[in-house]
């Protein structure tokens, strides 16, 4: 039996008070292994750093994805203290990270959704920087706080190769923070990058801004247009197996949009293990002015034509493959790179 009509029949719009959400999947399944007894410490850096240096028209989505109770009490707590946090979403096992990022992703409207691993310390200033490459590449549809001298290697730079070389400029500048990219191939555990690598850096600019080419995904921006051209099927993959750039990396490329980071490292992976230098960063962040700087308007996105995007394709090739030793050297960059 139903009594009386359901108020929200009459007054049945959604309100939507924020633009940029950010969400985090956190895997934590016990405290006792060595690959996860820091993890609960590392994950608390997370998200008090997020909360530090978000803007108030930001929200938060925290995907407990299969944690131990320990963690689940905190994300709980998390959840009933933080007004920034308005969503916690549930799953007893885990369901892998591309499914837990999109079972959020589906439900909430905000143009901007940024995806972050759960180890991963975020700067002052990370966000008004990544906004700002979106408003001023208009084309730009994946952008992340964290530069890498080897980004223009991804599989999936066809549209960002075309407007680099056709509508921007293209060049190699000087990498204005090395210790950012060190951070990271410490976080790994694996050295990437030669000395070149820590000396110059891939980038495209235009009349308004500039940024480094390529980004990796452990945190990284997206227009939530990019999600619609997604595969809809379920993600078979717990994690890697090509899941990332098959539900994040290719449908932005192919969708026509620019694939980029901020030229200075505006966030830390720190990989599974605390070190004290994580936590004096924190209490030095702490110490930041919050972020206020909102976006005043978010031009709708700009991708580039099918056609262009076959001639990125074309020009990636040759350019970074086939004749990148001589197209380098153009460019001011005599060493193999």
């Amino acid at each position: 039996m139903r009594i009386g009509i359901n108020p929200e029949k009459e007054n049945n719009q959604l309100a939507l008070e924020s633009y940029h959400r950010v969400v985090i999947p956190v895997y934590i399944p016990n405290l006792e292994e060595d690959y996860f007894k820091d993890g609960l410490v590392i994950f608390k850096l997370c998200v008090e750093s997020l909360l530090h240096t978000i803007h108030n028209k930001t929200r938060i989505s925290l995907i407990d994805n299969g944690s131990c109770k320990v963690v689940n009490e905190y994300l709980k707590h998390l959840y009933d203290s933080n007004e920034k946090i308005d969503q916690l979403l549930n799953s007893k096992i885990n369901l892998g990270k591309v499914n837990a990022i999109y079972s959020a992703v589906k439900s909430n409207l905000e143009p901007l959704i940024t995806i972050s691993d759960a180890d991963v310390m975020f700067l002052p200033n990370w966000q008004s920087n990544v906004e700002g490459i979106l408003r001023d590449f208009p084309e730009s549809g994946m952008v992340s706080p964290v530069p890498s001298s080897l980004g223009y290697r991804s599989e999936f730079l066809n549209s960002t190769t075309y407007y680099a070389v056709f509508k921007g400029k293209i060049q190699f500048e000087d990498v204005i923070n090395p210790e950012g990219l060190k951070k990271f191939q410490e976080s790994i555990g694996r050295e990437m990058y030669t000395n070149i690598h820590l000396e110059k850096y891939l980038t495209v600019s235009n009349s308004k801004n500039s940024a480094a080419i390529g980004c990796g995904h452990f945190v990284a921006t997206l227009r939530s247009d990019i999600f619609k051209s997604a595969p809809q099927e379920v993600c078979q993959h717990k994690i890697v197996g090509g899941s990332e750039s098959t539900y994040f990396d290719i449908p932005n490329d192919e969708a026509g949009y620019l694939r980029l980071a901020t030229k200075d490292n505006y966030a830390y992976h720190l990989g599974n293990v605390f070190e004290p230098w994580m936590q004096n960063k924190m209490e030095a962040l702490l110490q930041h002015p919050k972020e206020e700087t909102l976006l005043e308007e978010l031009p709708e996105g700009q991708p580039i034509s099918s056609f262009q995007y076959t001639i990125g394709k074309i020009l990636k090739i040759l350019l970074f493959k086939k004749f990148k030793t001589q197209y380098f050297k153009i460019k001011g960059v005599k060493t193999p790179y």
